[in-house]
């Protein structure tokens, strides 16, 4: 966690715009718990993980239309989605990230 939190100050003194993605429920097998955090830069620098790597892709893609257009989003993965097997999320779970601007 302190690594995240150094990043995030060093983001945010360049002055980067961020958002964070936050995994708020599970349901079944997931392969990160609630609370899990990922940051992602205008620039698309990320740190952290919302999943292991099943779906940060699918994250960071969100995240930037997020810092677009400053609405935060509810993304849900599970396995019968189809986007979950299209980004790899097999785990057999379902998970919900909260992703928003990050303001300081």
């Amino acid at each position: 966690m302190n690594e995240i939190l150094s990043t995030l100050e060093a983001w945010c003194a360049d002055g980067e715009k961020i958002a964070l993605a936050t995994v708020v429920q599970t349901v079944g097998s997931s392969p990160r718990p609630v609370g899990a955090k990922m940051a992602i830069t205008a620039g698309q620098k990320i740190v952290g993980s919302v999943s292991g790597g099943c779906v940060e892709g699918a994250v960071a893609e969100e995240a930037l239309e997020v810092l677009r257009t400053g609405r935060p989003k509810l993304l849900t993965f599970g396995i019968a989605d189809e986007e979950a097997w299209a980004v790899g999320l097999s785990c057999g779970g379902t998970i919900e990230v909260f992703v928003e601007p990050l303001t300081w």
